[in-house]
C-alpha cells in the first residue's frame, strides 16, 4: 500500500481491506455463537472398555453443571415411576404408580408442582408445551394444568395403559388393555377416531417421530401401525415369538427396536420390513436418543448401545447398576443433554451417558431458555400450523406430489342420452345452407337434416351396442359355468 503511487487506487483498495475484515469479524462470531458445541463420546485407551466405566469415574472428571444432572431420587411405596420431557428438555414429568404426579424443572432442579391424585396412574404424556399434561389413571385419563389443577376427564377413553401425544397435530393418543386404540384433538375436543386393532392385549404403543404413525405392539408378537384416517392397520409385522415388551423408534423413522419375552432384542429396517440385527437379552423399557443411542433396561440393570460404524451394528456402549432389587419401569433420554432417565420402584435416576443428546439446539424447534412471551408466540405459531390428521401417512414424502390422473367414469345411459337429445336439439336450430336452384328443393332439405341427425346419433347407438354385447357375454359366461358339473366347477376361472 505504501509503494502506490495512486491516491484514487490506494483508497479503494483500503476500503475494501476494511470490508474484508469485518465480514471475517462478523463470520468469526456466528460461528462463535451459533455453534458452541461439538458431541463426543466416551473413549478409552488400550484394553480398557467403554461399558465398565462407572458413573463415579465420570463425575470426577465433568463439570458442576453436568455432575447436578446425576442423582438418585428415592421414594418408597409410590413407584415404579413412569417418565415423560418436552421437546426442550427442560421439563419432565413423573407418575408414580401408587399415584404421585410431580413436574420437575430440570434447569435449576425445582420442583414446580406435585400432587396425590390416590389411585391407580399408569402412564403420563405432556401435551403441546409444559403447561398441561395428561395422566391414565385407574378408570379414565385426566387432563391437568400446570399448577395441579384437574381441567377434563376424558371417560370416553376409559381405563387405559399408554398414552402418546402427537405434537404436529395436537391428538392425543390412548389404548388401553383390551387393544382399543383412540384419538382425540385437544383443540377442539372431537374424537377423531376410535379404531379396535383385534390382535390381543396391547400395552406398548409408541409414535414414530417422522410420520406421525402409532406403533402398538401386542401379546401375539405383532407389532401394527395405524393412522387416525385408516379404521384397518397400514401395516402388520410379526416381531417376536412371544409378546413384545418393548418398541422404540429411531430419531428419523426409518429403525425400529423391539424386545419380547424370549430374550431377544431386534433392530428392524422400516423401509424393507428386514430384521438388520437380533440381539440377546430382555427388555421392559427401550430409547433412543437424538444422537441415535439404544438405551435397554430391564430388571435392575440399564445398558446403552451405540453404532459407531453408522450400519446400524450396536453394539455395548455403557452400563449402570442400580440397587439390588429395585426394578426399572422406563427408560428415557433427556433431550440436548448427555443425560439418560430412568423410573424404577423405589423412584427414578439420572446418569450420565457421554454423547447421548444434540449439543446444539435450534431456538426455533426447541428453547430450553425460552421466556413465557416466547412461549406464548410459539404457542400460537403452533396452532396456526396445526396439521391435519388425514396428513399422518406411512411416507409423508408423497405430500404435495402430483395425483395420478384418474381413469375417466363411464357414464349412465341416462346421462348418454341426455347428452345425445342436447346434440340432436343444437343441430335442428342451425339452419340450412342455401344452395342453387334446383338443389334446395324441400324434399333434399329434409333428407339432408335426417342424414345430419343420425350423423349425430351415430356415436352414442355404437356406445349402447358396445354395453349390450358386453352384458350378454358376461351372461353367456354365468351360464357356462353353471352349468359346468360340481366336481369341475372349483377348476373355473372366477
Amino acid at each position: 500500500m505504501q509503494a502506490l503511487k495512486d491516491k484514487k487506487l490506494k483508497s479503494q483498495l483500503a476500503i475494501r481491506e476494511e470490508l474484508y475484515g469485518k465480514s471475517a469479524q462478523t463470520a468469526a462470531k456466528a460461528e462463535k455463537w451459533l455453534m458452541p458445541s461439538e458431541g463426543g463420546y466416551l473413549e478409552t485407551e488400550g484394553i480398557e472398555k467403554t461399558w465398565r466405566v462407572r458413573q463415579e469415574s465420570i463425575a470426577r472428571e465433568v463439570g458442576i453443571s453436568s455432575a447436578r444432572n446425576q442423582y438418585d431420587i428415592v421414594l418408597p411405596g409410590l413407584g415404579p415411576y413412569t417418565i415423560d420431557f418436552t421437546s426442550s428438555g427442560r421439563y419432565m414429568a413423573l407418575a408414580g404408580r401408587k399415584g404421585h404426579l410431580a413436574i420437575v424443572d430440570l434447569r435449576n432442579l425445582s420442583m414446580i408442582r406435585e400432587l396425590q391424585v390416590k389411585e391407580t396412574v399408569r402412564d403420563i404424556v405432556f401435551l403441546h408445551n409444559e403447561l398441561f399434561f395428561a395422566a391414565a389413571q385407574k378408570k379414565y385419563p385426566y387432563i391437568y394444568n400446570r399448577d395441579g389443577t384437574e381441567l377434563h376427564c376424558l371417560k370416553e377413553h376409559g381405563a387405559v395403559q399408554r398414552l402418546q401425544f402427537l405434537k404436529n397435530y395436537f391428538l392425543l393418543a390412548s389404548i388401553n388393555r383390551h387393544g382399543q386404540l383412540r384419538y382425540q384433538d385437544v383443540t377442539t375436543g372431537a374424537m377423531v377416531a376410535n379404531h379396535r386393532t383385534g390382535q390381543g392385549r396391547s400395552d406398548i404403543m409408541q409414535v414414530n417421530p417422522s410420520n406421525g404413525v402409532i406403533g402398538v405392539g401386542h401379546s401375539t408378537g405383532t407389532v401394527t401401525m395405524w393412522k387416525p384416517t385408516s379404521p384397518n392397520h397400514i401395516i402388520k409385522m410379526l416381531c417376536h415369538q412371544g409378546h413384545v415388551s418393548a418398541m422404540a423408534f429411531h430419531p428419523n423413522g426409518n429403525i425400529m427396536a423391539t424386545a419380547g419375552v424370549e430374550r431377544k432384542i431386534k433392530i428392524w429396517d422400516l423401509r424393507k420390513f428386514d430384521v438388520l440385527k437380533t440381539l440377546p437379552g430382555q427388555a421392559t423399557s427401550l430409547d433412543f436418543s437424538q444422537k441415535e443411542l439404544l438405551a435397554t433396561g430391564v430388571g435392575s440393570f440399564v445398558q446403552v448401545l451405540s453404532d459407531p460404524s453408522g450400519n446400524q451394528d450396536y453394539s455395548r456402549y455403557m452400563g449402570h447398576s442400580v440397587a439390588k432389587g429395585y426394578q426399572i419401569k422406563a427408560v428415557s433420554f433427556r433431550p440436548y443433554e448427555d443425560v439418560l432417565c430412568f423410573g424404577h420402584s423405589m423412584g427414578w435416576s439420572s446418569i450420565l451417558i457421554p454423547g447421548s443428546g444434540e449439543a446444539n439446539f435450534d431456538s426455533w424447534v426447541a428453547n430450553p431458555f425460552e421466556t413465557n412471551k416466547q412461549r406464548r408466540e410459539k404457542e400460537v405459531k403452533s396452532l396456526l400450523d396445526k396439521l391435519p390428521p388425514e396428513a399422518i401417512i406411512w411416507d409423508p414424502k408423497k405430500i404435495g406430489n402430483v395425483r395420478p390422473p384418474a381413469k375417466k367414469e363411464k357414464r349412465s345411459r341416462e346421462e348418454r342420452e341426455e347428452e345425445m337429445e342436447a346434440a340432436i336439439a343444437e343441430i335442428k336450430g342451425k339452419g340450412m345452407k342455401n344452395k342453387t336452384k334446383g338443389r334446395n328443393k324441400p324434399s333434399r332439405r329434409l333428407k339432408k337434416k335426417v342424414e345430419v341427425v343420425e350423423k349425430v346419433k351415430r356415436p352414442f347407438m355404437e356406445q349402447n351396442i358396445k354395453e349390450a354385447d358386453e352384458i350378454s357375454r358376461k351372461k353367456q359366461k354365468t351360464s357356462h359355468e353353471v352349468e359346468l358339473p360340481k366336481s369341475l366347477q372349483r377348476f373355473s376361472r372366477k
